[in-house]
């Protein structure tokens, strides 16, 4: 987290104490690491990774941003920075509504949480990898890339986490939990202590 401990706005210390504790699926995993610094007086950063038994399937990032002074283009004074990445069959390449389809896993995602969030925006990009000369035997891939941000209408920036870890969850396949039921690993996957 950018900024010192005691210069830490009230709305802050309230979003990093809505992560601590927060219940994610047994197949994410998160690590914290530095917030960008000249993006916003006070930010925080997490890296994530899906797996599927012991095989990575999706990889992201997770940046919450703070200007108590608010900026314009956020609509707000906090801004959730979010990064998915994952590997699918080549066969998706051609898919002309590939892009379509992974921006409503965020739009989704979003309401499905019924977290506020205003001023949604992001890209999708894909990349179709194919191995030649040595690497010939490596079969192609399509290399997914969603890159989106939203503006968070309170201080719970833990239901944001939710979404974004979802999203993940979503983008690599996992099929997504029914309504009501959560995901028991004796492994408990949480943020914080």
């Amino acid at each position: 987290m950018s900024g010192t401990q005691r210069d830490v706005p009230e709305r802050f210390a309230a979003a990093l104490a809505s992560l601590r504790g927060r219940r994610l699926r047994p197949e994410v995993r998160l690590v914290e690491v530095p917030g960008p610094r000249r993006v916003a007086p006070f930010s925080l950063a997490l890296e994530g990774e899906v797996f599927l038994d012991e095989d990575e399937i999706a990889t992201g990032r997770f940046v919450g941003l703070h200007d108590p002074d608010g900026q314009e283009a956020w609509r707000g004074d906090f801004r959730v920075v979010t990064l998915v990445r994952t590997r699918l069959e080549a066969e998706l390449a051609a898919e002309e509504m590939l892009g379509d389809v992974a921006w409503t896993w965020v739009t989704e995602n979003l309401g499905a949480a019924g977290v506020g969030a205003i001023a949604a925006g992001g890209t999708v990009t894909r990349v179709l990898s194919q191995s030649y000369g040595e690497l010939e035997a490596t079969p192609a891939a399509v290399d997914l890339e969603i890159r989106a941000s939203w503006t968070p209408t309170g201080t719970d920036l833990g239901a944001h986490l939710e979404v974004w870890a979802d999203l993940m969850s979503t983008a690599g396949g996992l099929p997504p939990l029914p309504d009501g039921v959560t995901a028991l690993d004796v492994r408990r996957r949480t943020v914080g202590p």
